[in-house]
């Protein structure tokens, strides 16, 4: 039965758009930062090679708090309340971000400048290990049945907008002298991150409980991580694997950004451009690819977006090293803006939806974040086994595509949860896959 849509579900879905476009806007500017020009502020006395892998590793490093922030924060969201998390991520997120526009660089610092570097990457990582979940559990939660993959959706929608405000933000900043972007351009993005404090807790303070979890008595449970890891670790299993497919988004958002403009000298702006076009037609593309979820199921939809990425990948790698402009839009927009939106924008149901509500949040945030966190690292591992000359992008596309194999077989070994109504979701993956296999309405 598919009940009527009230205005708390659009609310929250709203609330986790706008969140997550800020909070995410926060971590994709580090991202664009590290490939253009953190290898000099930050790594100048190592040689060209070496300065860009150590600001990509210092990428990867974000991701490794994303695990410690999603046991801390699930813990806390599972037993105190989804609102909460959604508040302490923002704050951290903005803080931390504001703090980087800061810092000093390697020439009037020395090494602490990127001691400094790091430990506000990791203080990034930690809030954004529970952001996703704490949004799309609450947006899930709130849903109404057989509507739960569209309004999930909008987390992923506001994390596309994120990366879109982050390109743009950057693209006057790119375009300045070097001498400009190295000293003072490339810290206004980071200092705009005031904006994410103040908006996201106007927001995300009038938010209430979803109703499941009200309901939910967790007062004489154990630990959300240890009825995690005792009763339910092989969806957390699956979804470490699944979420592997997001190592398409770091691999085009930072390796092959640094690729086309440092190795094959395309333009920087023209290169930022493609993440911003390609992202909004990803707005338009994930709430649509949601709703075809919500009709055939989350596996078919998610299964295909990921094995498409892989392919699409490769095509992007190839159409930078032809050095064509219009081949490199097209490419990227049917890569960023389509097909990975398939499976992008599913997951906050699928992995969602794997889980009770009382460790869901920290499920989904451990699942994910650990798969995010090998993500983060595969940019350097990139541009570890990248090899020279036009051809040196098959090795990554070979990686790329491999890792989106392993999400979508991944996903493959998940049940079907598209029509199971969500108070049956408390107990649907202890029952027997036969009863469960017929749709329930």
């Amino acid at each position: 039965m598919t009940h009527p849509v009230t205005a708390q579900p659009r609310k929250a879905a709203l609330a986790a758009w706008i969140g997550s476009a800020l909070e995410y806007y926060d971590f994709f500017i580090y991202g664009t930062a590290a490939a253009l020009v953190f290898d000099d502020v930050f790594f100048p006395s190592s040689s060209p090679a070496a300065g860009t892998l150590l600001a990509l590793a210092t990428f990867g490093v974000g991701y490794v708090a994303r695990p410690l922030g999603a046991i801390v924060l699930g813990h806390i969201g599972d037993r105190v309340g989804r609102k909460r998390v959604l508040v302490a991520t923002i704050l951290l997120m903005g803080v931390s971000t504001f703090a980087i526009g800061c810092l000093p660089s390697y020439g009037t610092a020395g090494v602490v400048a990127p001691v400094l570097l790091v430990v506000a990457r990791l203080l990034q990582g930690f809030s954004a290990g529970g952001e996703q979940a704490g949004a799309s559990s609450m947006t899930l939660e709130h849903a109404p049945d057989g509507r739960r993959a569209f309004f999930t959706s909008f987390t992923l929608g506001g994390t596309q907008a994120g990366l879109v405000f982050a390109s743009a933000v950057f693209l006057p900043f790119a375009a300045l002298p070097q001498e400009d972007l190295l000293s003072w351009g490339w810290r206004v993005p980071f200092w705009l991150s005031v904006v994410v404090v103040i908006a996201g807790l106007v927001i995300r303070r009038t938010l209430t409980e979803t109703p499941v979890f009200a309901e939910t008595d967790t007062a004489h449970d154990a630990a959300p991580l240890v009825v995690l890891l005792r009763k339910h670790w092989a969806a957390v299993l699956r979804v470490v694997l699944a979420a592997l497919v997001s190592s398409v988004s770091t691999l085009v958002s930072v390796w092959a950004l640094s690729f086309a403009t440092a190795d094959r000298d395309l333009s920087r702006t023209a290169m930022l451009w493609v993440g911003i076009l390609a992202n909004i037609v990803a707005l338009a593309a994930i709430p649509l690819w949601a709703r075809l979820a919500d009709r055939i199921g989350r596996r078919p939809v998610f299964i295909g977006g990921a094995l498409t990425s892989g392919v699409a990948f490769a095509l992007y790698l190839w159409s930078i090293s032809s050095g064509g402009y219009a081949l490199v839009f097209l490419t990227g927009i049917l890569l960023s803006g389509i097909v990975y939106s398939a499976a992008n924008g599913v997951w906050p149901a699928l992995y969602g939806e794997m889980f009770p509500t009382r460790v869901r949040l920290t499920g989904v945030a451990l699942g994910t974040q650990i798969g995010f966190a090998i993500g983060g690292f595969v940019p350097t591992i990139a541009a570890a086994i990248a090899g020279d000359g036009p051809n040196g992008w098959v090795p990554v596309a070979v990686l790329g595509g491999v890792l989106c194999v392993v999400a979508a077989a991944a996903a493959a070994t998940a049940r079907e949860t598209a029509h199971v109504p969500t108070a049956q979701l408390e107990t649907f993956h202890d029952a027997p896959a036969v009863a469960a296999s017929a749709p329930s309405r």
